[in-house]
């Protein structure tokens, strides 16, 4: 990082502060990455079992294949998601709260008797498959957010906090030189008056 600075006390207070701060900052931004990663983590794992879940429940029904053929997909819509917002390691989540669904009034002597059960079971399935939808987007908001601290930790470690480092250091080394310098010309000068002193003698 080419950091622009002048050589003098104004321009070190300046980047000692900077330097400070983010070296102050850094464990923070650390500890929350390694929460990011874990709340990802554990995201994929909810993903994963419901994943499972969806599938078994389906194999669990794939005898009654011939039945759903006469089943009435109207009968049944998801009329509202309701959602909340949490809040993860800074990071703003949706969270479902609850699934509102519609359903049509049917006639239980015309229709098969296991018509009820049937929307009992596809609410459960459309509830699994909604939270499933709910743990992908909270894992990719997560996901996102933790590439970026991950992001920010790079930077402040390997370029910020060593540029920072390195221009506090070429900065006083250069006040250093010059206050020697300064010493030795004032020695050379109070040497060439006691020489003239001594001249005039």
């Amino acid at each position: 990082m080419a950091l622009q600075f002048q050589y003098n006390k104004t321009a070190l207070q300046s980047l000692e502060k900077n330097l400070k701060m983010r070296v102050r900052a850094l464990p923070t931004i650390k500890n929350k990455e390694s929460a990011l990663r874990m709340e990802v983590k554990r995201a994929k794992d909810d993903i994963l079992k419901l994943e499972q879940e969806l599938e078994q429940r389906i194999a669990a029904y794939d005898k009654m294949l011939a039945l759903w053929g006469e089943f009435d997909t109207s009968l049944l819509q998801v009329e509202d998601v309701k959602m909340s917002i949490k809040k993860i390691a800074s990071v703003r989540i949706p969270v479902l709260d609850e699934v509102v669904y519609k359903t049509k009034l049917f006639s239980l002597f015309n229709s098969p008797k296991w018509f009820a059960d049937g929307i009992t079971l596809i609410k459960e399935l459309a509830q699994i498959g909604i939270e499933q939808e709910f743990s992908v987007q909270k894992m990719n908001l997560l996901e996102h957010a933790r590439k970026k601290t991950t992001q920010k930790v790079n930077l402040f470690e390997k370029v910020q906090i060593p540029g920072y480092e390195d221009a506090i250091r070429k900065i006083k080394r250069f006040m250093e030189d010059e206050e020697n310098l300064s010493k030795s010309s004032q020695k050379i000068v109070k040497s060439r008056q006691e020489k003239l002193k001594e001249a005039e003698l």
